[in-house]
């Protein structure tokens, strides 16, 4: 079953009593809002560009996007760029897969960013949201729906983590920041490692 998270929420990634996730996909779907104009509305293209970057502690160690498309350890996998979004309502239009049976044991999060690589503001997107799937079962764990646009260009999204138990907890961040690509989030994502 799917719970949908809001800001700063946080969700246990164990399937069932010691059963854990091997592979999530963390699902990134938008469509560009329509604009209102003199001769009716219309949309524009807009790229979003989703990332995963992993950490030792708050050290970056490893970034996954769409210039490099898989962890240097081979635990984290981007499926490829998408130039506009819209593949429809709850589909994914860029897909990042961690298999997190693989990841090494010095990686304690890795945290997922999208930026507007073209800089258009989240006001004009629309529908936008976050998931995060098992990718065994294709089951829907979680959502993060992206509300409300706003004037920034990037987004920390969410980020998964160990629970220092042995398992890994994902957390719902939804904090607006300024920038066209992953590097420039790096501050943005400080206050959340």
């Amino acid at each position: 079953m799917s719970v949908n998270l809001a800001k700063g929420q946080r969700v246990s990634l164990q399937k069932g009593p010691g059963e854990t996730l091997t592979v999530v996909r963390m699902g990134l779907g938008w469509r560009a809002a329509p604009r209102r104009g003199l001769f009716g509305s219309r949309t524009r293209q807009i790229d979003l560009d989703a990332s995963a970057l992993l950490y030792a502690d708050r050290t970056p160690s490893d970034v996954v996007f769409f210039q490099h498309l898989e962890s240097s350890d081979g635990s984290v996998r981007h499926t490829g760029d998408n130039l506009v979004g819209g593949a429809g309502a709850g589909e994914d239009d860029e897909s990042i897969l961690v298999d997190l049976a693989h990841v090494p044991p010095q990686i304690t999060q890795v945290v997922f960013t999208v930026s507007s690589y073209t800089g258009q503001t989240f006001a004009e997107v629309q529908n936008a949201h976050c998931r995060l799937v098992d990718e065994s079962t294709g089951l829907e764990l979680a959502r993060y729906e992206l509300t409300g646009g706003g004037p920034h260009t990037g987004q920390i999204m969410a980020k998964v983590f160990r629970d220092g138990d042995g398992g890994w907890e994902m957390q719902a961040i939804g904090a607006p920041a300024k920038g066209r690509t992953f590097q420039d989030l790096l501050p943005a994502i400080e206050p959340f490692l």
